[in-house]
């Protein structure tokens, strides 16, 4: 039975060196992207409100990565859009979901052209993430893992201390 738990630890990193495959909960919806997450730590944790209403979790683990890396697959047209618009900038976010299961999938913002946030849960393994965003606004007793820069609001501004 351990099989259908996803367990991470079962993979063998080598065989993601170009390229990673994930599916949303009901498996419609595949996205692959190409390239190798685990040479160093990727992605980053979101704890903005947004992201977690969107993700149903403490924080969402991310990966903002080039829009032409990243292949989608919607085997069952069950890709549908929300813009959401109630952003602490104002820009809306494009956030991209399975219109069967709810699992996000990605989001894409006019302020990031070119890029795409891929909402990392889906996916066999997720790498060790680089970054926070929203730092200030995460649980007190979230302790965010070793070696991770946070950032208090948006993952380009102000450092937070240790």
């Amino acid at each position: 039975m351990s099989h259908l738990t996803g367990d991470p630890k079962r993979h063998d990193l080598s065989s993601f060196e170009d390229s990673i495959t994930g599916s949303c909960l009901c498996g419609s919806i595949t996205i692959t992207i190409h390239d190798n997450l685990f040479t160093k730590p990727r992605g980053h944790l979101c704890h903005c409100e947004n992201c977690r209403k969107a993700t149903g979790s403490i924080a969402a683990a991310n990966l903002t990565i080039e829009g032409d890396k990243v292949k989608i697959k919607d085997r069952n047209h069950t890709l549908k859009c929300f813009a959401d618009r109630a952003t602490g900038s104002g820009d809306p976010v494009y956030r991209w979901f399975c219109a069967v299961d709810g699992n996000p999938i990605l989001s894409k913002s006019d302020a990031m052209p070119g890029l795409v946030t891929i909402s990392m849960g889906m996916m066999p393994v997720i790498p060790q993430p680089e970054m926070e965003g929203f730092a200030a606004h995460k649980h007190t007793w979230f302790k965010s893992p070793d070696g991770v820069k946070s950032y208090a609001m948006m993952r380009t501004g102000e450092l937070m201390d240790e």
